[in-house]
């Protein structure tokens, strides 16, 4: 057997006056709701300080990374002119040890033929006498 239940007219318009102020309610809700999202929606989150910031760091990073590029290249151009004026400094430093031996012995020789000259004239100074 269904249970059925008789609502008398003040249960029924109470009902329905309490069910019309859940909606309005739910309603009124549903449309701060709705107004709260469009207006998160429209919110710029970006701050144009910060966007400006990172831009211009981004900037000068890409400037110092070209200029430490530029120096790189310098730095290695002067290390190859270094190393080969070391080389050239090499050469003329051993040419000038070669020289001065040249020199030395030279001198030695100059001496010796010097000596034998002197020991000639003596030689010759007694043959005459």
């Amino acid at each position: 057997m269904l249970f059925v239940q008789k609502l008398s007219c003040v249960d029924l318009e109470e009902s329905i006056y309490y069910k019309y102020i859940y909606m309005n309610s739910v309603i009124e809700k549903e449309k701060k709701l709705s107004l709260a999202i469009k207006k998160l929606r429209n919110l710029n989150l970006q701050n144009p300080e910060l966007d400006n910031s990172l831009m211009e760091l981004s900037n000068k990073k890409n400037q110092l990374e070209i200029e430490k590029k530029e120096l790189e290249d310098k730095y290695k151009l002067l290390k190859e002119d270094y190393d080969t004026l070391s080389k050239k400094i090499e050469e003329i430093n051993n040419k000038d040890k070669l020289e001065k031996l040249k020199q030395i012995q030279f001198s030695e020789k100059i001496d010796e033929l010097n000596q034998e000259t002197d020991t000639l004239l003596e030689e010759i100074d007694k043959w005459q006498t």
